[in-house]
């Protein structure tokens, strides 16, 4: 296969303004689909399972605060609230958008495309004042003899053109320094045949007849005898109010039940594959996306697949992102001063209060934390006595002669 073949900006179905329009207004063309089956944007997103994927994956990463870290000479690391850039990624990166609006379009372009775009706004002291995200199937990037990165895109209508200074790029997996491979387009054939099933099944159970049994009989019936016994079976024996209700037959007429036959049962298999599929493209497990039998759906088999979840696929997707803003947003003299851009994980546990309090009480007994800051994740006022480091007696460093040496009573 050629690399070039599956970089998201090697699409030619439409012009880049056109498929802009068309994912704004959320119409489905003929670039969201090869062959007949749905390939693009549009189409795959149609697929319960990729769609619950992406909703999880950039669902999740976007709820995460973004902020930016300063360290102190001693090493430890504070938030910078007085950066310029704080507001920016922990609050509203630009004036159309919230922090989680942006972000979660970001993480599922990247899933989708392999790339995603935000336009750099600069005021006059060259200072970043906003991220503006941008379509990524209009943007076209290539080398300069200069070496730098050029990024055209079309926007509104009107062409726009910038170096790699004016814009922030996230490269997902498989990438090089134009861009990272297009899931869509490397997993082209999986969607594919996903979609063929998921259309099968909807025109067999939408335009295909079920009946639930057959009425036979080797006596030849004439019309008006026909419609005497369809009125008779709907009249006394349709629906459950009439379960259970005998059935007198005459003609030597027999009556067989039908079931489920092979090939709808083989057609619910292959959807089920599909599904399942797709979470491995993705690296969702499949019972957090409502796939799996009802074992694995609860209990401790969730809660091993969500810790692999956040260990295995939503990390290294965080990851991605900090280094790529911490090398393109921050200024050499950042990150010389030790500034850094982290997500802060513990979002994650504003869900689970037990496990919380369990982590909190394991940083209080092991003195990384203290009251005040414990008090802080729960919204609560400082207390006089909070800002040290608290020991149980049993804890207390002994002297050289084996005593315990007093400690300072806390300030009242």
């Amino acid at each position: 296969m050629n690399w070039k073949d599956i970089l998201p900006w090697r699409r030619s179905h439409v012009t880049a303004a056109q498929d802009r329009d068309n994912f704004v207004t959320n119409r489905i063309t003929v670039a969201d689909y090869e062959d007949g089956h749905a390939v693009g944007t549009h189409g795959v997103l149609g697929l319960t399972a990729a769609w619950a994927c992406i909703n999880l994956i950039a669902g999740t990463g976007a709820s995460l605060p973004l902020g930016v870290f300063r360290t102190t000479a001693d090493g430890i690391r504070l938030p910078a609230k007085d950066h310029p850039l704080y507001r920016i990624l922990h609050d509203s990166p630009n004036a159309d958008q919230t922090a989680l609006d942006f972000w979660e379009f970001m993480f599922a372009a990247v899933e989708l495309r392999g790339n995603a775009f935000a336009e750099i706004v600069r005021n006059g002291q060259g200072q970043i004042v906003a991220l503006t995200p941008i379509m990524c199937d209009a943007v076209c990037v290539r080398r300069l003899d200069s070496g730098d990165l050029e990024y055209t895109w079309t926007d509104a209508g009107a062409a726009r053109r910038a170096t790699q200074t004016g814009i922030f790029h996230i490269r997902g997996f498989g990438g090089g320094p134009l861009g990272g491979a297009s899931t869509l387009s490397v997993c082209r054939a999986a969607f594919s045949s996903a979609s063929v099933v998921e259309r099968a099944a909807a025109t067999t159970f939408s335009n295909g007849a079920r009946p639930s049994g057959i009425l036979s009989t080797d006596a030849q019936l004439n019309a008006d005898q026909r419609k005497e016994a369809e009125r008779l079976l709907q009249e006394k024996f349709v629906g459950s109010i009439n379960a259970g209700r005998p059935m007198l037959l005459d003609k030597a007429m027999t009556w067989q039940q039908l079931t489920i036959n092979p090939d709808d049962a083989q057609m619910l298999e292959s959807r089920k594959f599909s599904g399942e599929e797709i979470c491995r493209i993705f690296g969702v497990p499949p019972a957090m996306v409502g796939y799996g039998d009802k074992a694995s759906n609860w209990g401790t088999g969730k809660e091993v697949d969500v810790l692999g979840f956040q260990k295995f696929t939503l990390r290294r997707r965080l990851k991605r992102i900090e280094q790529a803003a911490e090398k393109q947003l921050l200024s050499p003299v950042d990150r010389a001063a030790g500034m850094r851009i982290e997500f802060n994980l513990e979002g994650l546990l504003r869900a689970d209060s037990k496990l919380r309090a369990e982590v909190n009480d394991i940083a209080l007994k092991n003195k990384t934390a203290t009251i005040n800051e414990v008090r802080a994740q729960d919204n609560k006022p400082p207390v006089p006595w909070g800002d040290a480091p608290w020991v149980q007696m049993q804890d207390q460093q002994l002297g050289s002669d084996g005593s315990v040496p007093a400690l300072p009573s806390p300030a009242a």
